[in-house]
């Protein structure tokens, strides 16, 4: 994979990444199911199941990485894998297909289903195809997208409590890709909730001691927590709030948040999580970073701390099947952050 001192999308970077996803999101098998039988008649293949996202090994690792092809295909000119995306989308992303996939998702044991993080990548790729402009996979998508949408809606207000975890349950992360979302589609309401659950949430917090990671994370809870509050809040409120919040950022402290997991098996799926963590602090810390103040000597560091981390992800975005069904995803958030 590249080098690790690439630091930037590029075309053939762009290329790598599509030729990895393509050759990903309808391999078959493995594929881990998130499911609660009701009956026998629920045990069928994936793509009975999942009549779009049934490969990548699972479902949310297959909606992200549809999302990133919508991304290449609209931001980079990477002929012919933008062909290949766009006949791959004009025959899995049709209204019927849809309808599929919602039926699983009205099934009576799916209120759970891939909560939250499935939740907020089906809303991002949803963002990502009204960004396309004469296709119409976006109108196909979205009522899927609405009903996730309105789970949302509904979950958000009952969830008395934050979930601060590095791995699929991080509603940092989720309310993250779900504001995203919200403000790309016009959906003030989900808009409000999310800034309001933020706030809520973590406005309060201060001092992070950064005890991670865990040893399958793949998000950083104290970094998710600091860019999901970048989204919400006005720069100066950021600010300040981040100044409370990781008081000694510019001192390199913790030094867990500046230091790069270590990997020592990536054929192991959980182990491998920890590439993910890498290249995600790199999405952090650069999105974060350019919300400082140019004067603030957190900025600097924010910015040396995300080129470490990206400099140890990146290189191992393909090798492995338990890394590479998804790590290209995160890659890209990193280098577009």
């Amino acid at each position: 994979m590249p080098s690790s001192s690439v630091s930037e999308l590029n075309q053939d970077l762009g290329l790598k990444f599509a030729r990895l996803a393509l050759g990903h999101v309808r391999r078959p098998y493995p594929f881990k199911l998130d499911q609660v039988l009701a009956g026998d008649e629920d045990v069928k293949p994936p793509r009975e199941l999942h009549p779009i996202f049934h490969g990548s090994f699972d479902w949310h690792s297959c909606v992200h990485g549809y999302w990133l092809l919508a991304r290449l295909y609209r931001r980079l000119p990477i002929e012919p894998a933008g062909l290949e995306i766009a006949n791959l989308f004009n025959e899995m992303l049709t209204p019927d297909k849809v309808a599929g996939e919602l039926a699983y998702l009205q099934r009576p044991t799916s209120a759970g289903f891939e909560r939250p993080y499935g939740w907020a990548w089906l809303l991002m790729l949803s963002a990502e195809l009204e960004r396309i402009e004469g296709q119409p996979w976006a109108a196909n998508l979205r009522p899927l997208a609405q009903a996730f949408a309105d789970r949302f809606k509904a979950f958000l207000p009952k969830a008395t409590y934050p979930i601060r975890t590095g791995t699929h349950y991080s509603t940092a992360f989720a309310l993250t890709l779900a504001h995203e979302y919200a403000n790309e589609v016009g959906d003030h309401e989900l808009v409000r909730l999310v800034e309001t659950t933020a706030r809520g949430w973590y406005l309060g917090d201060a001092g992070a001691n950064a005890w991670e990671p865990s040893g399958d994370d793949f998000l950083s809870p104290t970094l998710m927590e600091a860019e999901c509050l970048r989204r919400v809040l006005p720069s100066a409120d950021f600010r300040a709030w981040f100044s409370r919040f990781l008081p000694e950022a510019a001192e390199r402290r913790p030094a867990s948040l500046f230091t790069p997991a270590t990997v020592s098996d990536r054929s192991d799926g959980k182990i491998a999580h920890l590439d993910g963590l890498n290249l995600s602090r790199a999405w952090c810390w650069r999105s974060i970073a350019k919300s400082l103040a140019l004067t603030d000597p957190a900025r600097r560091v924010a910015l040396a701390a995300a080129d470490e981390h990206l400099a140890a992800g990146l290189e191992h975005v393909a090798g492995d099947y338990m890394g590479e069904h998804w790590l290209a995803t995160f890659a890209l958030l990193a280098l577009e952050a």
